[in-house]
């Protein structure tokens, strides 16, 4: 078998981390897809807050 269940606490494997429920794969792609989102929402959000007022 090529993805082998983690039956240890440190597991060296990531393919086998993954492999050990299906929360535990969603969760991890959902943090790789939602953190970097919030990061750049708030950054843009700083700039919009700091950005002098245009002149018309």
């Amino acid at each position: 078998m090529i993805i082998q269940k983690c039956t240890d606490v440190s597991c060296d494997n990531i393919f086998a981390w993954l492999n050990q429920g299906p929360l535990t794969l969603t969760i991890t792609l959902h943090l790789i897809i939602l953190v970097p989102m919030v990061w750049i929402y708030l950054q843009e959000k700083r700039k919009l807050q700091h950005r002098p007022p245009e002149e018309s």
